[in-house]
């Protein structure tokens, strides 16, 4: 409410709101941007929640005054339903309860349905196909395909998008007695049903909404399918139609039958589930454990969970991927809430005090790694500790609600959590809704129901108190063989043909110990349709066609093969690039708290070596470009320079800044508005010369990073940093010396967090998002002189292990194995920088004044209340909080 309101998002870096198209476009994500006030819509049913009723009241009377559902803008079907039209119910459902209670909302007289209802009309045109299945994106104002309405021509959609309707619009059908919204919802799952993959009962990840052929058929429980076997099971828990936990309960034998490879989940191809789709699992299936709970599953539940938990103990946070040996494949962390949500339902379902201790450490990473002085800002980089100036809505729609619902007791609560089921997004629904207005005849649209021999699948959902009556050591008896399946060292993966779980016999080769020169191999090879081609310039090129392997099961064996091979190659060539760096802002009154993402230099200290860093307060140089004799070298001595891109090249920048005395350079980008949200990270070249007598660090800033030092010198003339390979805590800092932070405790008591922010990369963004959200780190050179060109690896120069020197590129061509083109080149992430090359930029002007940010607010009323908190904490350092 101070720094965003009514923008749809905080941006908790520069303490400003994000309204769409002020912003630099961040691509799919912003598809949950509607201008009309994302963040206060998600989060009205935690206040009640928290028990924070004024509030509460408060933010309704703002819901109804100001927000506008009539925007000319496109956004998602699926964000939208699940935070804005879930979160009108789910303001609805506690205004009602809280209202018949007598206390409060006694003025309420369903405003928030009526607007719920307004906006489940005008999300109706885009099931305006064929198929029932809805277009991705509404216009909020045109609806679809009409000229001014921008939407309408995508042939595409994930299945968790067209599957993660029913409960909002049944809810909503319920609510109001106006029967099309629950219709339309229950048509697009009957689809999804009958389009399922018959022989293995799985679904892929994106369907064509005009004919439903699938276009990716890989299938698992993660990011594009997730919520869609979530609302399969609640929407039976809600409406009691039997058809829906039948199809569940198929999925569910289909998921444990071929996903579940214990504690893993991985994704495999529809048309042969014995053959793993890809080498790594997203942070978004975290939330599965918590559904096998609400089914009754809970030994896989606890096992999963564990494996997760590890993770997070190694890297901090979940990293939105992690390869099966548990090594970061996406660095980035949202602050998704799907792992704090199954912890909930664990310690629901085991009585277990160990869930607390996991969510204590949850509370403990939020504070000290994410908490910034205008909210919680998103880990760019879990690995550097880097920070994105991003908080989505579901950090307080979702994680405030379940860590505070896990520590809670009874007499916290002022209603009973147990009448509702909770949303894929947390909201609030009433089970009675299963009684009331039953505007759909309960028919079994489900076909071709084979009844499945498990004895787990009952007709009723299961009560976990009578199934685990508070027995920890059943859950502590599951963990433990888990306890060290998450090391230090980097393990093998595991393969499911390893273990021989039925799927053939062990690939009689693997990627990393293939030689080109060995005659036995290349036997090997031709067996399973892969071709070896000797190109002139030395390099050794494979290239498979199933169609010409032995049997079906070497063609998978090549497949198998070759995806390695992408995977060993991709892996090399990170391996040869510098991983992205951190600057981190010590000085009062930032303490270390926010932390900014830096491309690396190929030249000068390599922060990787010198685990310390280099610290040192911060000035501007003259020329401001760094391309001549510094002329202020009495400001700069025995500092850290900052200076503007372009002009000359960054190893001519760092020798003069050197020169003049600086301990450290920082480079930041002269392109306004760029930012590592938005742009790959690149590491400076050198300039062709030997760069041996560099020796200070030098570290890269997109425009948008660089403003925020800039500001902070504004506001404050003496500013520090950290250059380092990655964020230090701040205990370590500060040499043990209290830094006040802002402490969750028990209760989840906020510093009035609900007042400050009353205002999201997508919540169950399809696998597609997460890629585009990978960053990526080549090496540019600045400027460089005529005819040379930037210093970028090319990954058809690298070599396997083992394979001689010959170099090896890879290809499939003529496959006829389900899902290559799904095959192309997993990354691994051992190894520190998920990147890859961007191309040089070519400066033609140069700029010698800093370029300030009148956007950002300033420091002083960012910050005006934080002294008190400060001498509060100290006050309170005695205290075990």
């Amino acid at each position: 409410q101070e720094h965003a309101y009514p923008a749809d998002e905080l941006m908790p870096l520069t303490c400003r709101g994000r309204v769409r198209g002020q912003e630099p476009s961040r691509g799919d994500v912003d598809d949950a941007l509607g201008k009309f006030s994302l963040t206060l819509i998600d989060t009205l049913d935690t206040l009640v929640v928290l028990n924070k009723t004024k509030e509460f009241e408060e933010a309704v009377k703002k819901v109804i005054k100001d927000v506008n559902l009539d925007n000319d803008i496109v956004v998602s079907v699926f964000e939208t339903n699940i935070r804005v039209l879930g979160g009108l119910l789910g303001g609805h459902s506690v205004a009602i309860m809280l209202k018949e209670k007598g206390e409060h909302m006694q003025w309420y007289n369903g405003e928030l349905l009526q607007m719920a209802k307004e906006l489940g009309y005008k999300l109706l045109p885009a099931f305006n196909t064929t198929s029932g299945l809805p277009y991705p994106r509404v216009n909020l104002k045109f609806g679809v395909r009409h000229p001014e309405a921008r939407t309408g021509t995508e042939t595409d959609t994930c299945t968790a998008c067209a599957g993660t309707l029913i409960l909002e619009f049944a809810a909503l059908s319920r609510f109001t007695g106006t029967s099309i919204f629950e219709e339309y919802a229950r048509k697009a799952l009957d689809f999804i049903w009958e389009k399922r993959q018959r022989s293995s009962n799985l679904v892929g990840v994106t369907i064509n909404i005009h004919t439903g052929d699938w276009v990716r058929k890989d299938s698992g429980v993660g990011a594009g399918i997730d919520s869609y076997y979530e609302y399969l099971l609640k929407a039976y828990v809600l409406l009691g139609d039997d058809s829906f936990l039948e199809r569940f309960n198929t999925h569910y034998d289909a998921i444990m039958r071929y996903i579940s490879q214990p504690p893993l989940l991985l994704d495999v191809h529809i048309h042969k589930p014995m053959l793993n789709a890809r080498t790594w699992m997203d942070s978004l299936l975290a939330f599965f454990p918590g559904l096998q709970v609400l089914k009754g599953d809970i030994r896989p539940a606890i096992e999963t969970h564990e494996m997760l938990y590890q993770v997070i103990k190694k890297h901090n946070f979940l990293p939105e991927a992690f390869t099966t040996d548990f090594r970061v494949h996406w660095a980035q962390h949202p602050l998704r809430p799907e792992f704090a949500e199954s912890t909930y339902f664990l310690y629901k379902a085991t009585g277990d005090p160990y869930y607390l201790e996991v969510g204590k450490t949850l509370i403990e990473n939020l504070n000290k790694y994410a908490r910034v002085p205008c909210g919680f800002a998103a880990m760019k980089d879990v690995r550097t500790g880097s920070h994105e100036d991003r908080m989505d809505s579901f950090f307080l729609a979702e994680m405030f609600k379940y860590l505070y619902l896990l520590f809670a007791d009874k007499e916290d609560m002022i209603f009973d959590i147990e009448d509702y089921i909770f949303t894929t997004e947390a909201h609030l629904l009433p089970l009675w809704l299963s009684t009331t207005n039953q505007t759909i005849s309960k028919k079994n649209t489900t076909t071709e129901y084979t009844e499945l021999d498990d004895s787990n699948f009952d007709w009723t959902c299961p009560n976990t108190q009578i199934l685990f009556p508070n027995d920890p050591m059943f859950a502590q008896s599951i963990r433990e063989p888990l306890k060290n399946v998450v090391d230090k060292s980097c393990p093998r993966g595991i393969s499911r043909a390893e273990e021989s779980l039925g799927s053939g016999p062990k690939p009689p080769l693997r990627a990393r110990d293939f030689m080109a020169s060995n005659p036995e191999h290349l036997e090997i090879l031709k067996k399973m349709g892969v071709s070896l081609i000797h190109l002139k310039d030395g390099r050794v090129q494979l290239v498979q066609h199933a169609v010409q392997a032995a049997s079906s099961l070497d063609a998978e064996d090549g497949l198998r093969f070759m995806q390695e091979m992408i995977e060993l190659s991709s892996q090399q060539q990170k391996e040869q690039q510098l991983p992205p760096r951190a600057v981190q802002i010590v000085s009062h009154p930032f303490f270390g708290r926010v932390v900014l993402t830096a491309g690396p230099a190929q030249f000068g200290m390599d922060l990787s070596k010198h685990k310390a860093g280099t610290r040192g307060f911060v000035a501007t140089i003259k020329p401001y470009n760094g391309c001549s004799e510094i002329t202020n070298p009495e400001a700069v001595k025995e500092k850290i320079a900052l200076m503007q891109r372009g002009q000359c090249m960054f190893a001519e920048k760092a020798r003069n800044i050197q020169k003049a005395g600086a301990i450290g350079g920082i480079v930041i980008d002269d392109n306004e508005g760029s930012s590592s949200d938005t742009a790959p990270l690149f590491q400076m070249a050198g300039d062709g010369k030997n760069t041996d007598d560099i020796t200070i660090p030098m570290l890269f800033l997109f425009n948008k990073e660089g403003n925020i030092i800039l500001d902070a010198i504004r506001e404050y003339e003496a500013v520090e940093v950290l250059l380092s390979d990655k964020a230090k805590d701040r205990a370590t800092i500060f040499k043990g010396k209290m830094i006040p932070n802002y402490i969750i405790d028990s209760n989840l008591e906020m510093e009035s967090m609900d007042q400050k922010l009353s205002e999201n990369d997508s919540h169950k963004q399809s696998s597609e998002d997460a890629t585009s959200a990978s960053q990526d780190v080549g090496a540019v050179s600045e400027e460089p002189e005529e005819g040379e060109s930037s210093d970028v690896t090319d990954p058809e120069s690298l070599s396997p292990a083992d394979a001689d020197s010959d170099s090896i590129s890879i290809s499939n061509q003529d496959s006829s194995v389900p899902g290559t083109d799904e095959a192309s080149a997993p990354e691994p992430a051992c190894t520190q920088g998920d990147h890859q090359p961007q191309e040089r930029k070519t400066e033609t002007e140069s700029n010698s004044k800093v370029n300030w940010d009148n956007k950002v607010q300033p420091m002083e009323s960012i910050l005006a209340d934080w002294n008190e908190d400060i001498e509060a904490f100290e006050m309170m350092e005695k205290d075990e909080l």
